[in-house]
């Protein structure tokens, strides 16, 4: 696997952001966090996913949510102050961020999307997030992520 920094690697250096990058195999036939906490060996719950959301009147968001959490469309539209919220179609996520399905970060994407982050990380020393690419993953305190995209810290699973 390449090493070649991703522009969300290059953002965090620039803002003075510590992180640790780790790199797994992905399986191009199960993209999910799931798979990714698997080869991490990691909790699941530590291991947080990037969605990308389209709110109305809003526009586009990005929320952080636990690899086996599934996102409350609901909870997200409130805590963000629109009426409704939906997933980005796929094939919009590329020209959205930049990024691809299973390496969408919520760091250094094309334009800098609001981002809601889940209040469960703030349990947790270190969580996961996509470095920008398959594969490639941040290791970080989640204040350091929360403070890096200007994000807020909401419930916006499921119950």
């Amino acid at each position: 696997m390449s090493s070649k920094k991703t522009n969300a690697a290059r953002e965090l250096e620039r803002l003075g952001v510590p992180f640790t990058l780790v790199e797994f195999e992905p399986d191009l036939e199960d993209l999910s966090a799931v798979h990714a906490a698997k080869a991490l060996h990691a909790d699941p719950e530590t291991v947080f996913k990037t969605l990308v959301v389209h709110t109305q009147p809003g526009g586009i968001w990005m929320a952080c949510v636990p690899a086996e959490a599934e996102l409350d469309f609901k909870k997200l539209a409130a805590v963000t102050g629109n009426k409704s919220a939906e997933m980005v179609p796929l094939k919009e996520v590329l020209p959205l961020t930049g990024y691809m399905r299973g390496g969408c970060s919520p760091v250094g994407a094309k334009k800098p999307y609001p981002v809601v982050i889940h209040e469960t990380a703030q349990l947790y020393d270190a969580i996961y997030v996509s470095a920008g690419r398959r594969g490639l993953q941040f290791l970080l305190r989640p204040d350091d992520l929360l403070h890096a995209v200007n994000g807020t810290y909401a419930d916006i699973c499921r119950d």
